[in-house]
């Protein structure tokens, strides 16, 4: 089940609130042979990555269930995003070696089938009941509401929620400092709707998952000057929404060297391009360079208007967990721009 963004958290009766969490969106089923498998939110297996977490979970048997949750790591400082990204590592030998240096927290926020019995018909509230219980039998903690007190990982816990306001406004102001990403509102007598964006999330700043579609060199020749951002439409075509180029002089070599082995891609061929010639010259401002569509990045951004980004985006991260298939006009609560 996904969210839409809203600006502000939704108030009155019914509603209930949570910490929306700066991490991995992950499906967590566990068979009745105790089989513990890890995914993401776009179908990948994630198990791999997090061995304590499969441990810690496959060592608490309360018997089979799917449960919808996020992985994080947090540290000292609080949540890290980066230092989560670092975990989806190809070798195995690093992948254990960060799982004890980095280790994660899974923190499980529904609760989707229990044995063979299916949940996700019944109301939220009713849901998160059965998954106290289970938690409870798996010898899991509870995340505590200030979540300062958090305790580093590896750990399962359960999310906290309330259906105060003004706890929800605390958690939101992340007055504990611990970095969370905002709230995210439910209703507590809704069913889980796989695939919907049914709940309401209200984060710090506004931002979207785009596909790097192509960029545009820097003047100097050497660099990436700007990366060209896209995402999907219903159809699978990609569309252009606007630029990113809040980058340092050595960030755009770099960027240069990442990009590289993409060039050359189909890109924004279908759909709404960027403007101009569409190959490898450094001419012109409105020269760009195809890339195939691989990458993801989130980006922040201050309006929409006619379908892309009235100014330019900055630069927010990575996001090396999103399908670029799954950046879709959906997170902006617009239409997509009308073409061909």
């Amino acid at each position: 089940m996904l969210a839409t963004s809203e600006s502000e958290i939704p108030r009155g009766e019914g509603w209930t609130y949570e910490p929306k969490w700066d991490g991995f969106r992950t499906i967590v089923a566990v068979g009745e042979d105790g089989d513990v498998r890890l995914v993401s939110r776009d179908g990948r297996p994630l198990g791999r990555y997090f061995p304590e977490i499969v441990e810690l979970v496959a060592e608490r048997p309360p018997g089979a269930f799917v449960a919808d949750g996020e992985l994080l790591v947090i540290r000292e400082t609080g949540m890290e995003f980066d230092q989560l990204q670092l975990r989806l590592h190809p070798a195995e030998s690093r992948v254990r070696k960060l799982s004890g240096e980095i280790p994660a927290t899974l923190i499980l926020f529904d609760l989707l089938r229990e044995g063979e019995e299916d949940l996700s018909s019944l109301p939220l509230q009713t849901r998160r009941d059965r998954l106290a219980k289970l938690a409870t039998s798996a010898g899991a903690g509870v995340m505590p509401d200030d979540l300062n007190a958090v305790p580093p990982g590896p750990e399962l816990l359960v999310a906290p929620w309330t259906a105060d306001v003004t706890l929800a406004e605390a958690w939101f102001a992340d007055a504990a400092g611990v970095g969370q990403d905002g709230i995210v509102a439910k209703r507590e007598d809704q069913a889980y709707l796989s695939g919907e964006r049914g709940w309401v999330k209200v984060k710090h700043r506004t931002t979207a998952d785009c596909v790097v579609g192509g960029y545009r060199l820097a003047k100097d020749g050497r660099g990436v000057g700007s990366l060209l951002l896209g995402l999907y439409d219903g159809d699978g075509v990609l569309h252009y929404v606007g630029h990113t180029s809040s980058f340092k002089a050595a960030e755009r070599r770099e960027l240069r060297e990442l990009l590289a082995p993409l060039e050359g891609g189909e890109s924004f061929g279908r759909g709404r391009g960027p403007g101009g010639p569409s190959r490898w010259s450094a001419g012109r401002d409105t020269e760009w360079v195809d890339l195939e569509p691989a990458l993801v990045c989130e980006v922040s951004f201050d309006r929409v208007q006619y379908g892309r980004f009235r100014h330019a985006a900055r630069f927010e991260r990575w996001r090396s967990d999103r399908d670029p298939r799954s950046c879709t006009f959906e997170q902006l609560g617009v239409e997509p721009p009308s073409w061909g």
